[in-house]
C-alpha cells in the first residue's frame, strides 16, 4: 500500500472518529467502543473504509459511519 493511500485512509478514519465524537458527545464511551470494535485489536484505520462510497464524498462519508454507529446502538 502506498503512502499516500496509508495517508488518506487514516484521514478518513480521523474524520469519522471526529464526527461521532462531536456528534454524540453524551455518549463519548459508547463512541469509543464502537470505534474499538471497528478498528479491531490491531487499531487497524483501513476498517473505515468501509463507509466510503465509491465518489469519496466526506459527507456520505460520515453519514454513513454515523447510520452504522446508530444501528450498533440498537
Amino acid at each position: 500500500m502506498s503512502v499516500g493511500t496509508k495517508n488518506r485512509l487514516q484521514q478518513t478514519a480521523t474524520l469519522c472518529k471526529e464526527h461521532l465524537r462531536s456528534s454524540f458527545p453524551d455518549q463519548v464511551d459508547l463512541v469509543n467502543e464502537f470505534i474499538a470494535e471497528i478498528e479491531g485489536a490491531a487499531r487497524d484505520a483501513t476498517a473505515w473504509a468501509q463507509f466510503a462510497d465509491l465518489k469519496r464524498n466526506s459527507g456520505d462519508l460520515v453519514a454513513n459511519a454515523e447510520a452504522a454507529f446508530r444501528e450498533w446502538l440498537g
